[in-house]
């Protein structure tokens, strides 16, 4: 009885007071040093992202796959360049929904798994994809959007992923 008291008392506050909840997300934001989510990345910036992620992919003669999502999870832009690996289609849209759903680059989940121990709690969770080539878009502190790209060896993959993002920041 008393614990359903409690639990009653609890919930007539959160509905009460519904600014506490949202402070109290905003301070566990804070405390975990991870950036926020912020407004979904534009069509313009996705532009730009891809733009200079094709030629960083073409002048190194790699052949690749590049998503863009944003902060919602929903694709903005995807290119296949020609006679990239198939399998690259559904691994970019991999790496790029794991950086953006972890708020950080897929490469440090993949780096969790080599290390063994609790990192191999990872291999449990649903559809990740913890190989490096999976960065999230940051602007003004907030997550807008992920780029993950895929054909390459993984470092190359993040290579190009960068690229597209330095593009965005010299903006």
């Amino acid at each position: 009885m008393i614990r359903m008291l409690a639990l009653a008392c609890a919930l007539a506050l959160a509905a009460a007071c519904p600014w506490l909840t949202a402070a109290a997300q905003d301070q566990q934001v804070e405390s975990s040093g991870l950036p926020p989510y912020g407004p979904p990345i534009t069509l313009d910036q996705a532009k730009r992202v891809m733009a200079a992620a094709e030629l960083e992919a073409a002048k190194n003669s790699w052949m690749v796959a590049i998503t863009i999502l944003d902060s919602g999870g929903n694709m903005v832009m995807f290119h296949k360049i020609d006679n990239a690996q198939l399998s690259a289609v559904t691994v970019s849209q991999g790496k790029a929904r794991t950086a953006l759903q972890f708020k950080r680059p897929s490469k440090d989940l993949d780096d969790a798994i080599a290390r063994g121990g609790a990192g191999n709690r990872l291999l449990a969770l649903k559809d990740i994809t913890p190989l490096e080539g999976g960065l999230p878009i940051v602007v003004d502190g907030k997550i807008i959007g992920a780029i993950g790209v895929s054909g390459a060896v993984s470092a190359q993959d993040a290579q190009v992923a960068k690229a597209g993002i330095d593009a965005l920041a010299a903006q």
